[in-house]
Order: C-alpha cells, then structure tokens, then sequence
C-alpha cells in the first residue's frame, strides 16, 4: 500500500481514549505545572507534539522539557512540532528549566529539543548547560535527555555526554524501511551509530519507536534485533497516533496483546528493560523506568 494514499481514517480504539485529569487535587497539580512553564518562557514536548499522556505528567507534576524554541528544521511526517523559520537559542533558558524543575519539586528531569541542524554544534551545548544548573540547583537530581542525531556529529555527542546526564535517548522512530516516508531527513544507521557510542561511554542508553505506520510484525522485531545489537538498555514502544489531518494517517490500531509480545521479544533478545503499550512514549514515566532499570 502506498503510505500517501489517502485512506478512511480509523476509528480509535477504547484502549486509547484519554481520560482527563478530575477536578480536585490533580487538576490542581495540572494547572500548577502549566503555569511554572509558561511564566517562564519555556516550551514542554508534552504541548507542542499533544502527547497524549499530557494530562496525566502534567497532574503527577512531570514534564519533558524542549530545549531550543519550538520550531524545527525538520518536517517528519508523524510530528506536531512545527518546522520552519527559528530564532536564536534563548540563553536564560538553561536556567529557567532548573528554576521550574526546582518549583516543581521534580527529582527526574528529562531534556529533549527540537532539531536544529541550522547550529554548529545542533544544540548540544544548550543540553549541556541545562544538565549543569539542574545538577548545581537541585541536589540528587536524575537527568534524562532525549537528543536528536546531531548529524553523526561525535563532538556534539560528546558534549552532552561529558556534561554526565543518567540517561541518553535517542529515538529510532519507526522500522528503516519507512524513513524515507516517515523520517526522510534522518538516518538509521547513523541513529543506531549513536546509541552504540553512548552505551560504549559507559551511559544508560534508551531508545523508543512508533507502531502502526504500516510497518510488519517481522520488520519490528528486526528492529529489536538492532537496538540490541548496540547493548540497548531500555527500549519504549508506542501507538503512533495521528496529531493533524496533514500528518501521517494511522495505517493500524496494534492491540495491546502484539504490545506484550514485542516487549517478551526484545528481552529475549537481550534488552533488559522493554517498556511497550499503546500509550507509552518515550518519557512517559521516565523517572519509573529509571528506577526499575536500576534495581535490575
């Protein structure tokens, strides 16, 4: 099937209807959240790619921060984030971040950004500056960051890793015979190539990808095969969901039982922690995952 065939859009599952957060203690924490990111300027992944789980961080008091603007220089066909004119890097923003994590109490903070291949460095020295003010105003703080492929570059890479972040996730996204459709501007080896050298540093590696692209049950599970052929330590796996009209259509609704059979799978595979359900995203409960990589 062709993917830009436009088709019947599929009508969402029970397993993937959102529930939002109930009046009280909750939407009380919600709203709190909201707001320590907005006064300050800063933009969450949670709101600008509608995570579905967005209620739900944002009521626990957990948000993923999204460094460097909100617009990319990129133009994936599965993300809300929009591509286009972007301005320079804010430099309070490292700061910023640490001022709201610290209002907020967070002990589990995770860092992602737009893309910026526009930067000679592709924003690695913003993910840097973050890591130290989280770690000089907040004491046992954990640090995830969700970087993009800086273009193979090994010193931006280096930049982040020698800045000591727990984990570092980097998405695949989708099986690679869809890039050119889903992700054109990206490279699978070169994405694959990276989570190889952060698990060779010594880092917790992470990696995470879409379902129901159009993508075969054989193709995701060599898919596992890869991320644990570069000692990939935790692996997510989710339903891609349609933000816009314009973006990708769902071409499957995966059933919560092939979820269940891909994370057996990649553990038989070797990877020690594979977190897959239909709702699961990359950073949704990052700070649980965190902890039950650790005890293993």
């Amino acid at each position: 099937m062709n993917q830009n065939t436009p088709q019947k859009a599929l009508r969402i599952p029970p397993w993937l209807r959102i529930k939002l957060p109930k009046v009280g203690e909750h939407k009380e924490r919600f709203v709190l959240t909201k707001d320590n990111v907005d006064k300050l300027g800063l933009h969450t992944v949670c709101q600008s790619a509608k995570c579905p789980n967005m209620c739900q961080c944002f009521s626990a008091g957990t948000a993923t921060f999204l460094l460097l603007g909100n617009i990319c220089t990129r133009n994936c066909a599965f993300c809300n984030i929009e591509s286009g004119k972007v301005v320079s890097p804010d430099q309070n923003e490292p700061k910023n971040i640490a001022l709201a994590a610290k209002e907020l109490g967070l002990k589990h903070v995770v860092l992602t950004s737009v893309t910026r291949d526009d930067l000679p460095d592709g924003g690695a020295g913003q993910f840097a500056q973050s890591i130290y003010y989280l770690r000089e105003m907040i004491d046992d703080i954990s640090i995830e960051v969700l970087i993009p492929d800086f273009q193979g570059c090994e010193h931006a890479l280096k930049m982040v890793m020698d800045a000591k972040p727990d984990i570092i996730n980097h998405n695949v996204e989708t099986t690679p015979n869809l890039y050119n459709t889903i992700r054109p501007e990206a490279n699978y080896k070169q994405s694959l190539e990276l989570l190889r050298r952060v698990k060779q540093a010594g880092f917790i590696s992470k990696s995470g990808f879409m379902v129901g692209l159009g993508e075969t049950e054989d193709e995701i599970k060599t898919l596992l095969s890869d991320l644990a052929g570069v000692e990939c330590d935790i692996v997510t796996v989710g339903q891609y969901m349609q933000p816009t009209r314009k973006h990708m259509q769902v071409l499957s609704y995966v059933e919560p039982e092939l979820f269940d059979s891909y994370a057996k799978y990649g553990q038989q595979l070797g990877i020690p922690y594979v977190f897959s359900a239909p709702l699961v995203r990359s950073s949704f409960n990052a700070l649980d995952i965190y902890k039950e990589f650790k005890k293993l």
